[in-house]
Order: structure tokens, then sequence, then C-alpha cells
């Protein structure tokens, strides 16, 4: 490690924590087609109109909310505007189905996916130091959903400071709205944080707000071909010792 990294791991205050395969080992195309065919299964049990299309709606309302810019609506109010735009069921019925599928079905996914041995000792670690902590995955989905994969990962009791679901989320990845939007949470200079992640497109591109990264190899994704620019990269070894390593901030 060069002086200047030692430098740098003085200067972290918070680490940012993407989850899905980066938390918790998880194959997300696999895991998509389960919890599409479960929601699916339910909507047709609960006699909803228009279930054969749900999916198709779905995607199309997440593809709004990744597309939106506007500061002044949640992710969660931009996917139920697209949502309910030509659904044949009103928000008074689907509200409520949504909510029983992921407080009851959702948790009947765990078998899609398990915990990684070292995530908790990590963020065990990163606690310890006294560090600010981040779940800064993609706020595409619910705080209920979040909960669930946090505690499939065996980190789900942690104090974090903010968990970026759709409900309080105005951007997603990888937008560079979407970091600013948390550095502004925490009052922090963006070269304060890190953000660790194992996706190249979206979590690396915290890097142009100018806070550290940290490309995780265990599931990495690099869908588009793009080139890596991390300033670190591993497997949770080398993470574990990369915590090892940062000082833990001064208090008062």
């Amino acid at each position: 490690m060069t002086t200047c990294q030692k430098e740098v791991l003085r200067d972290i205050k918070a680490v940012l924590f993407d989850l899905d395969g980066t938390l918790l080992d998880i194959d997300i195309d696999f895991f998509l087609q389960k919890y599409f065919e479960r929601m699916v299964a339910l909507a047709r049990q609960f006699g909803i109109a228009g279930h054969d299309s749900l999916v198709q709606h779905i995607w199309r309302s997440t593809e709004a909310m990744i597309a939106n810019k506007d500061v002044h609506r949640t992710n969660q109010e931009v996917f139920e505007e697209a949502f309910f735009r030509d659904f044949p069921e009103p928000p008074e019925t689907m509200k409520p189905f949504f909510d029983h599928f992921y407080e009851h079905s959702f948790a009947s996914l765990k078998d899609c996916c398990q915990p990684y041995p070292l995530v908790a000792d990590i963020m065990a670690k990163v606690f310890a130091k006294g560090l600010r902590v981040v779940i800064a995955t993609n706020p595409l989905f619910p705080l209920t959903a979040l909960q669930h994969r946090l505690n499939w990962a065996g980190v789900g009791s942690f104090p974090y400071e903010l968990i970026t679901s759709y409900e309080v989320m105005h951007f997603t990845k990888p937008h560079v709205e979407y970091y600013h939007e948390i550095i502004d949470f925490l009052g922090l200079k963006p070269g304060e944080c890190l953000m660790v992640g194992n996706d190249v497109y979206e979590d690396l591109s915290a890097a142009r707000t100018g806070m550290k990264t940290f490309l995780l190899k265990e599931r990495l994704l690099n869908h588009h071909n793009l080139p890596v620019k991390a300033d670190w990269e591993g497997y949770l070894p080398d993470l574990a010792n990369l915590v090892d390593k940062i000082v833990a901030p001064v208090k008062g």
C-alpha cells in the first residue's frame, strides 16, 4: 500500500455497502426469476386482474425509476405513477397485495441465496471502529424486502444510518445524484466515504463524486465491459484486511 493510500484510509469516516452480490451471496438473475414466479403465483391466487402482465408492468415501472432525475419525487412515487397508469387494478387493491407479498411471501426466497462466511465479521469490525455505515443498494425495492435480504446475509441487526430503499431515495444507481444524496444525508465530504460493491457499472460510479471505491470480486459484474478503475479491489479477505487498516475517526 502506498503512502497516499495510507493517508486516504486515515480520512475514511463512512463505509457504503452494496447488498446483492456484496453482502449477500446471490445469483441475481436466478433470484429475480423466482421472485417474479412467486409474485405472479400469489397474484393469481388473489384473483388480481392483469396478473399475466404484472411482470411487464413492474419492469416498465422500474425503468421509470432508473430514468428519473426529479429530486422532488421518491423512487416509490415514480414507480407507482408508472405502474398504475394503465394497470387494470387500482392502488387500493395492489398496495395491500404488494405489502402482503413482501411481508409474507418474499421470505420464501431465502433458499435462492446464502450468506458469505466473512461478511458479519467484516461488518462488526466496521462498526467497532466507529465508522458510519450505509446500505447503499440500488433503491428499487421497499425497505421490507431489503431487511429480509440483510437478515439472510447475517447482518440485519446492525444500526445502519441509512438503508437506501425506494421509499426514501430520489435517484438510482449508476447516477451520480444517487451518491450525492447519500453524501448530503451523512453531511460528509465525498473523500471521507468508501463505497464497497461488486458491480463495475453501478458501484464504481461512486468515484465520480470523489468517493473512494473497493471492487469486490466474489460475484463481479461488468455487463458493459467497462475498464475497472477502483482504489482497491479483491475478495472478502482483502476487504477485511483493508478495514483493519482504516484509522478510526476521532470523536468530537
